[in-house]
């Protein structure tokens, strides 16, 4: 009889949820940036990766750390192999700092407001681009960060809400006071990297419909397959709640305790259809994401 084949390792899972509702003021020109549901947010994404049998560590707050942030990003890229999950999202303000690199056409770099400093989008993308290829990488953001190419002037949010979005003022002083440590963070990336341009999910969406050698060439810079799901259009904020985000609260509606049963795009687009018109999530597919794509959300 012939030996029996042996079974194909069973797919791994890592989470990491980061949730912050203020700020250190010390490291914001003594702005703390108050929110209220931020850390609804990081639990009500970590209780749906717990029940996909993910293993989950979550960052709230003063705790939500550029340096604890980075070393759960990397923890997840040196252990995850082929077929594995990592899962990774943000839920807090969305910054700029001024562009060192030259990689973005309107100067500005789009930032996650950690509790001590900025994560630089450049700085995410350097990580994810480390990760194994075959490995499967979901990143959900509910800030006011970059939706296309092309910056557009801000629409005013309604009227006596929290927005999840530093202003622009406060950025300008926070880069100022701080330029020297952004700015090298960026070189660094930049050299790290070489000339070309790390794939930045603005460009490849500005393009993804010409289907143009410059987006392959941007996408195969990721090993690892990746799908980014932002909250809000580079022109739009993000609306805070009281239990949870506008963008992090409909996703749950969708899922709804796991019955949702279609893929990324439908799942995306079920989001959207129930998002206020001032608010419209946006979906990246980055490197060799197809057939993730085509997956039911948060499967191990």
């Amino acid at each position: 009889m012939a030996k029996a084949e042996k079974a194909a390792p069973k797919s791994r899972a890592m989470s990491l949820h980061i949730g912050l509702n203020a700020v250190n003021p010390k490291h914001y020109g003594g702005w703390s940036g108050p929110l209220a549901a931020c850390e609804f947010d990081a639990n009500d994404m970590e209780t749906i990766a717990k029940a996909q049998g993910m293993a989950t560590k979550k960052l709230l707050t003063k705790a939500g750390t550029r340096k604890a942030a980075l070393a759960g990003i990397r923890a997840a890229a040196k252990s995850l192999k082929k077929g594995d999950l990592f899962f990774l999202t943000y839920s807090g303000h969305g910054g700029q700092v001024a562009d060192a690199s030259d990689d973005e056409p309107d100067k500005q770099d789009e930032t996650w407001c950690l509790y001590d400093g900025q994560l630089i989008d450049d700085e995410l993308y350097f990580e994810l681009s480390k990760f194994a290829a075959g490995v499967r990488v979901l990143v959900l953001s509910d800030s006011c960060h970059s939706g296309t190419v092309t910056r557009a002037r801000i629409e005013p949010p309604p009227p006596g809400v929290r927005v999840k979005l530093m202003p622009p003022d406060v950025a300008l002083r926070v880069y100022e006071q701080h330029q020297k440590f952004y700015d090298a963070l960026q070189r660094e990336i930049a050299a790290a990297t070489g000339k070309a341009p790390l794939a930045d999910p603005d460009a490849v969406l500005a393009t993804l419909s010409l289907q143009s050698g410059r987006v392959q060439a941007i996408a195969r810079k990721f090993k690892a397959a990746v799908i980014l799901i932002s909250g809000c259009q580079d022109n739009q904020v993000a609306l805070d709640g009281d239990h949870n985000g506008a963008f992090t609260g409909q996703l749950r509606r969708i899922w709804n305790n796991g019955k949702f049963k279609g893929n990324h795009p439908q799942f995306h687009a079920q989001i959207v259809a129930g998002m206020p018109a001032s608010q419209t999530p946006n979906l990246f597919l980055l490197g060799p994401a197809g057939a993730f794509a085509a997956r039911r959300p948060f499967s191990v």
